[in-house]
Formats: C-alpha cells, sequence, structure tokens
C-alpha cells in the first residue's frame, strides 16, 4: 500500500488506547486486512491499565440492557465469542452462570421486567423462587430470582494481552509509554517521541475519550465523568458462601448494578463495587486528585444536572465508600451470613461515563466520526465482554475507508 509518513513512519491506521477495546480492535484489523501497516500506542507503561485490568472479570450475558441497543447485541455475541476465545488460547474462563434475586416483594415487577428484557435479547434467564435460589446459591436468600445460564467469568487483562499478542505476530507494532499530544490534518499524531502520519486514526482511549476527539477535531458532543467502583473481598474461610454470581436487582433510576458477588476464576471472592464520583479520571482512591479532572468536572453543566437527580443514591453511596459496615449491609441483603469481619479491602476501577450536557448518562454504546477518525466515546460494562464485536465493527468501518 502507498501510505503517508512523517519521519520515515508510515501506517495505514493508527489505534490509540491500549485497553482491551483497542487491542481487540487491532486484532480484528489484522485479521480482516493481512499485511495492514498498524500501530497501537498506549499511554501507560503496560497495557490495560485502566478499566481492562480493574474490573470484575464477568462476562456478562446481555440480561440488562435494551433490546435492539447495540450494547444488547454486542453482549449477546460478545459473551459466546470471549469464552470461545478464552477456550481456544487457554484462558482461564468458567461459565458459572448468575442468580438475580429480589429480596423484598417491591423488587419482583423489576425483576419480571428484567426476565422479559433478557428473553427479547435471547438469553437463556428462567424463573427461581426462593428454594430455586438456594438450589444454586445455598447461601443466598430472596423472595424471588433469576438464573441466567450464560454468565461467565475470565481475566480480561489475559485475554486482552493475547489480543495483543495475536496482533503483533501479524505484524502490528504496540508501543507502550508513548503518550498522544495531538492530532493534526492529514492526520498526524503527535506523540512524546516524536510524530506520526497515519491515514486512520481510532481513539479508544477510554477515560480521555473525549479529550482525544477533540485534540482530532471531532465534536465530542458529550464528558467523560468519572465513577469510581470500589470493592471488597470476602476472607479466604468464607468463600465458600458464594458458589458463582450473585447479583441484586438494578434500579433503573441509578445507572449502576449495585453491589453484587462474584466469584473470580483464581477463587476469590469480590463484593461490590459502589459507585462514588472520582475526584480524577484516575483517581483510583479518594486521595487521588487530578485539578484539572476535577476541575473540568465540576465546570461541566451536564454533572450538576445529573447531580440533582440522583445526588440521595450518590450521598448513599458515598456512605458506603466510608463504612465497611455498610458496604457490609449491602452485600448481606442477598447472603444474610455474611458478617462485616468477612470482608477485607480490595481494589477499584474507575468507569468511564459519557455524560450530554443536559445530565444524561450515555446508555449505549457510542461513537463519533471524522472523516480520518472513529473515536469511540463510551464504552463501559460491557464492553470487555463485547470488546471483539466492537472491534469487528470498527474494523469493517475503517476498512470500508482504506477501500
Amino acid at each position: 500500500m502507498n501510505t503517508p509518513s512523517v519521519g520515515g513512519v508510515r501506517y495505514d491506521v493508527v489505534v490509540v488506547g491500549g485497553g482491551i477495546v483497542g487491542l481487540a480492535t487491532a486484532y480484528q484489523l489484522t485479521r480482516r486486512r493481512p499485511g495492514l501497516r498498524l500501530l497501537v500506542l498506549e499511554k501507560e507503561p503496560r497495557l490495560a491499565a485502566h478499566q481492562s485490568g480493574h474490573n470484575s472479570n464477568v462476562v456478562h450475558s446481555g440480561l440488562y440492557y435494551p433490546p435492539g441497543s447495540r450494547k444488547a447485541r454486542y453482549a449477546v455475541e460478545g459473551a459466546r465469542r470471549t469464552v470461545e476465545f478464552c477456550r481456544e488460547h487457554g484462558l482461564p474462563v468458567l461459565v458459572t452462570g448468575k442468580v438475580v434475586v429480589a429480596t423484598s416483594a417491591g423488587e419482583v415487577p423489576r425483576l419480571d421486567r428484567l426476565y422479559e428484557r433478557g428473553l427479547a435479547n435471547g438469553v437463556r434467564v428462567s424463573r427461581l423462587g426462593p428454594a430455586g435460589i438456594r438450589e444454586h446459591e445455598p447461601h443466598a436468600r430472596g423472595v424471588a430470582g433469576l438464573h441466567v445460564r450464560d454468565t461467565a467469568i475470565c481475566d480480561f487483562a489475559a485475554v486482552a494481552a493475547t489480543y495483543a499478542r495475536l496482533a503483533a505476530a501479524a505484524g502490528a507494532e504496540i508501543r507502550t509509554g508513548t503518550a498522544v499530544t495531538g492530532v493534526s490534518p492529514g492526520p498526524v499524531v503527535h506523540t512524546g517521541h516524536g510524530d506520526v502520519r497515519t491515514r486512520q486514526v481510532v481513539g479508544c482511549a477510554g477515560l480521555h475519550a473525549d479529550r482525544l476527539a477533540a485534540l482530532a477535531g471531532a465534536e465530542p458532543g458529550v464528558r467523560i465523568v468519572p465513577f469510581r467502583g470500589e470493592y471488597r473481598e470476602l476472607v479466604p474461610g468464607r468463600r465458600q458462601l458464594v458458589r458463582g454470581l450473585i447479583y441484586p436487582v438494578p434500579d433503573p433510576a441509578f445507572p449502576f448494578l449495585g453491589v453484587h458477588l462474584t466469584r473470580g476464576v483464581d477463587g476469590s471472592v469480590h463484593v461490590g463495587p459502589n459507585a462514588v464520583p472520582a475526584l480524577g479520571r484516575e483517581g483510583y482512591r479518594w486521595r487521588q486528585v487530578g485539578i484539572r479532572d476535577l476541575a473540568g468536572t465540576l465546570a461541566y453543566p451536564g454533572f450538576w444536572r445529573l447531580a440533582r437527580g440522583t445526588w440521595r443514591d450518590g450521598v448513599a453511596e458515598i456512605r458506603r465508600s466510608a463504612s465497611p459496615r455498610l458496604f457490609a449491609a449491602a452485600a448481606r441483603r442477598l447472603v444474610p451470613e455474611l458478617a462485616d469481619e468477612d470482608l477485607r479491602p480490595a481494589g477499584a476501577g474507575v468507569r468511564a461515563q459519557a455524560v450530554t450536557r443536559d445530565g444524561r448518562l450515555v446508555d449505549d454504546f457510542l461513537t463519533v466520526e471524522t472523516p480520518t477518525a472513529l473515536h469511540v466515546l463510551n464504552a463501559p460494562s460491557p464492553a470487555a465482554t463485547a470488546a471483539l464485536p466492537i472491534g469487528a465493527e470498527l474494523a469493517g468501518r475503517v476498512c470500508a475507508r482504506l477501500g
């Protein structure tokens, strides 16, 4: 191919972002177009350093998402393909299924709507009574529940690393420790290690997706607002309380799934996450404050409009963050035997959530494009599950542009 160059460096496509979506896109590009001159740039010294390496490692089935949405379609397809990919490449994966538990009669109508949504999305889901809940999860208690057969657990950091390895084996270059500082017409991608000219840019920058899009001349139309999800884990002697995955019925007025219990492929059991505003886009602890990030969030009208509608839930989440007792109480609604001392601190993740100026959380995957770039602006959970179909879509669109 005849590709333009700066300083002798020539590429057809530059993917910005070495998380699971960027790496899945690179992998899909090498499969679709062998011989493509492809470069992946990651600002951190390692791949999958943020959302892809700080999550619950749940392969979601597609239960929660509006029928017909990209999230629904890609989660169902992605769950199947992720499990197949892990098995093909010898990566740890377990199809555990999960139980969604209604702990009161008031939650049953929402559980019923969730059941109908799952059926509409093609998810293998069945209703449970109290005895059925105990059959799947002997220590869980509820008035009604759902059993979701196709939910699985894996190691998404290992999956991302395998996408990278396969892309590199097919000729892609992957550079870590290389931050993008700007994008000029051409396009020319500016980095701290020199400039790169390419024919197409694919932005998969996660927590910084809106900033990258703006640098490249696109109008994001949304702002990334970071939310931290904090986890605790069961002490080893109490891990038998959870066989697989136990979830509450989500509150449709709050955009997160609530505290749940998740067994990992290594046998550990994580509890969480809660959802609190992060003080920086990479603010994994309260003391990690990003001044620029925080100032940008506080200056954004969409944040305050969102806060007006969700402040009560937000205050409850912050109290739970500060109180191990309240955190344990949330989990105890699902597993009554769980005691405060059964939990110990674990890690945290930061979710990149796109918010519109009128205060709406963007619910589906969102991309924006220019003639020479595609940018993924919103790819929260289940993006790791859906990475292969998202990558396939992006690869197809880029290859059509290349001709």
